[in-house]
């Protein structure tokens, strides 16, 4: 009988778990490895011991994808019920709703337009003389005008970022929405919802394959590479050459828990936009699972600062000045033949979770592509 062919995966996350799962089908040997105490990334969820309430560890995970090949999929692992964002904002000590729709403007303007008359009005208000936006301020002042981007956008974006939005790429903000409906659900996407038994569980049962051993507790070393015919590491990219290019810039997440009873501020999620306000946001995750019922509450508000060894990297910056540096990152791990960087980390870039899948599947399926060309030569 031949040998399996064994594989090692450095990240118990989604993208670990699911290149992980689709090669063990392939009969390949795999082993993840991960430092942390538990599987599923940032996405681990757990319920609380007091409140039995679903916790999102790492902050809220809201699953909504176009991609009906990812959708199956992780419906394949668990039941996704039906769930919509809708986010709230506090500024200026008033409570609008997000993301910019015409409630929206008409309360913060404090008019009664219709759908026509307020494009008409954000057209008239918007900043024409920038036609090519290259920075967040600029294509923000270029969709929304002065007095909506500083407040919704400019304190917020300050204190997720630490860094004035001037300074960050127009990318960006091209993620959120302005409608002139009274629509507000965040994301325009088909398919959202939650999963009924949490992202650890589907973690979980997509890790559960025989072929398949997970370490967790298990720092990475190198050293061990030669003992695996591949390694896909998901951690992240500067770290695995020891930052020789210099050390890439990541956010990274403080919380601090509030405990109640009853029901805390109404809502999943609330922004807070003004500058002077310390955190991002409070989130309230009893009303990320809205078919349990729970008498009491666990909040959490969110503080976002610069990232230093030893802090969980949730967002690579990607500030333009990092360009050159990610370009020799890039290319000195596109010569490795028997590693390949993944994820969010690897790859430095911001996914959601449908994409971190699909690009996980996509993945996998370049590299088998590539063994069955190499076993034919």
């Amino acid at each position: 009988m031949q040998e399996k062919k064994k594989i090692l995966i450095v990240g118990a996350g989604f993208t670990g778990a699911v290149i992980a799962r689709e090669l063990a089908k392939e009969n390949y040997e795999v082993r993840v490895i991960d430092k942390r105490s538990h599987i599923a990334g940032n996405c681990y969820t757990e319920r609380d011991s007091d409140t039995n309430i679903m916790v999102h560890k790492y902050g809220p995970h809201i699953f909504h994808t176009d991609n009906e090949e990812v959708w199956s999929y992780v419906n394949s692992f668990d039941t996704f019920m039906p769930y919509v964002n809708r986010v709230k904002a506090t500024s200026g000590g008033k409570v609008y709703s997000l993301p910019i729709n015409l409630f929206t403007i008409n309360q913060f303007y404090g008019k009664t337009l219709n759908p026509q008359e307020a494009r008409n009005f954000i057209e008239e208000i918007a900043d024409k003389s920038i036609t090519d936006p290259q920075t967040f301020e600029e294509q923000a002042m270029k969709f929304i005008g002065k007095d909506l981007y500083y407040a919704f956008f400019y304190g917020y974006t300050k204190k997720q970022w630490g860094l004035e939005p001037k300074e960050l790429p127009s990318s960006i903000l091209k993620r959120l929405p302005v409608r002139f409906t009274y629509d507000d659900n965040y994301f325009n996407h088909k398919y959202q919802g939650m999963p009924l038994n949490g992202y650890k569980k589907i973690v979980e049962k997509i890790l559960d394959h025989e072929n398949i051993t997970v370490e967790l507790n298990s720092d990475y070393d190198q050293s061990v590479n030669s003992q695996f015919d591949h390694v896909f590491y998901s951690g992240p990219i500067d770290e695995y050459y020891d930052s020789k290019f210099g050390t890439l810039d990541y956010r990274t997440l403080d919380f601090e828990e509030i405990r109640s009873e009853g029901d805390f501020q109404g809502t999943a999620v609330m922004n807070y936009c003004d500058a002077e306000v310390p955190y991002t946001r409070i989130t309230e995750h009893k009303f990320f699972s809205p078919w349990e019922t729970h008498e009491k509450t666990i909040c959490f508000k969110e503080y976002s600062r610069a990232y230093k060894k030893g802090d969980i990297p949730y967002y690579p910056v990607r500030q333009v000045k990092e360009k050159a540096m990610l370009e020799k990152y890039l290319e000195v791990a596109e010569a490795e033949d028997k590693v390949s960087f993944v994820g969010r980390l690897g790859s430095y870039r911001y996914m959601d979770m449908d994409v971190t899948i699909a690009e996980a599947l996509k993945t996998v399926r370049e590299f088998l592509a590539v063994k069955q060309v190499v076993a034919l030569s």
